[in-house]
């Protein structure tokens, strides 16, 4: 991180704590895993500082060495700031990401050679009861797994479905629309976004990115939001669940995995549909995700001299199954089964993956211990596991 964003980010901490110190009066509704908040006076505007961090330790068999490889580091360290402001009616977010894992950037020149920390910048104004319009960066409506967030997994981190087929970040419009017809509650997202990613510096290489999404709830909503946290935390006393379905549009797609990845020599359109469900009754929950994405014109976009494929976008089809029961000492077991397979053409390897895990919580998603281990079975070469322990820390 260069040092001029390291200044800012140091007046920011000192300008909140002094803020809190000279209108202590002011801090209300602060608890563990909640962050620090107060309201103004005048109730103008309100204020939420929290910040977390994950502690990672991650080890693996390599087969060719037989040799047990592995390291430590911080897989997240978030500052989030939200609240409203001039109104209830219009609320803010702002999610800075501060890990290396979070900044890592291999694209410089789309992102103006600056360090990428801006996870989430957005406005979200409620137009008309139950329709609320949101403007900024921040998670396209996509899969559940990855719209759910990184604190609240029932896993160490997400499956191998998501980091392949993710619509991740981006900057643009999204509208969501609820309504309810007796217990069922419907749910229709639309959103345009500029296709190429989070903290994009230069011109759109390629067309707009354009995504839908519906859910239904036939038994009423889930208690805290349960539809879009892993696990049954609320442990709900009547079954709960969610259907969705997801589609994206991104026209002339620039980078290999659509949001993410590597910028290419030539721009594909790419058409992806999410299906997802998320069932919880008693402690009991299960999710399942299926993704496809295409490519019509051809994944493929640039050869090497023997044949070999030198650049492609990502494509294919996944599928993920997990399902785990949280017992009354909240101790949590729970499997995971994903699928992976590409098309053909883009020379990528089909893989399975096989998880176990199992976490404790202390103080639900805001103060745990997670594990999880897994087989990991990939087309040409050996299998091989791994292992995974993270201690997840959220004030």
């Amino acid at each position: 991180m260069n040092n001029t964003i390291k200044r800012g980010l140091i007046a920011l901490l000192f300008i909140c704590l002094y803020t809190f110190n000279t209108q202590a009066q002011t801090i209300n509704d602060s608890k563990f895993g909640k962050g620090l908040r107060f309201v103004a006076a005048d109730s103008s505007f309100s204020f939420q500082l929290g910040t977390r961090f994950q502690l990672l330790y991650q080890g693996g068999q390599t087969p060719a060495t037989d040799e047990w490889d592995d390291r430590f580091l911080i897989r997240r360290a978030r500052l989030k700031f939200d609240g409203f402001a001039f109104s209830p009616r219009l609320v803010y977010k702002i999610e800075l990401g501060l890990s290396n894992s979070d900044i890592g950037s291999d694209i410089p020149n789309q992102t103006n050679n600056a360090d990428n920390i801006i996870l989430d910048a957005v406005a979200k104004w409620e137009v008309a009861p139950n329709l609320h319009l949101w403007v900024g960066q921040t998670k396209l409506p996509g899969n559940r797994e990855r719209v759910i967030s990184s604190q609240k997994l029932q896993f160490v981190d997400r499956s191998l479905l998501n980091s392949r087929f993710n619509l991740d970040r981006d900057a643009g419009l999204q509208l969501h629309h609820e309504h309810q017809l007796g217990q069922v509650v419907l749910r229709e997202i639309g959103s345009i976004s500029m296709g190429e990613g989070r903290d994009i510096t230069v011109n759109n290489s390629g067309g707009y990115n354009y995504t839908g999404r519906f859910e239904i709830l036939p038994f009423g909503e889930f208690e805290g939001g349960g539809d879009y946290v892993s696990s049954d935390i609320e442990r709900e006393q009547t079954p709960k669940l969610s259907l969705a379905a997801s589609y994206d549009y991104n026209d002339n797609a620039a980078r290999d995995q659509a949001q993410l990845g590597d910028f290419l020599s030539a721009t594909r359109n790419l058409r992806t549909w999410f299906v997802d469900a998320m069932f919880k009754y008693r402690g009991f929950s299960a999710m399942g995700e299926y993704a496809n994405r295409k490519a019509p014109d051809g994944s493929v976009v640039l050869r090497d001299e023997l044949g070999g494929v030198a650049e492609t976008f990502v494509t294919g089809t996944a599928l993920n199954l997990q399902a785990g029961y949280l017992m009354p000492s909240n101790w949590e077991v729970a499997g995971r089964y994903t699928d992976y397979t590409p098309t053909a053409e883009t020379g990528l390897r089909n893989q399975e993956q096989y998880t176990l895990g199992v976490s404790r919580y202390i103080v639900g998603h805001s103060l745990k211990v997670q594990s999880d281990v897994s087989l990991i079975q990939e087309a040409g070469r050996d299998d091989r596991t791994q292992f995974r322990l993270q201690f997840e820390l959220a004030l």
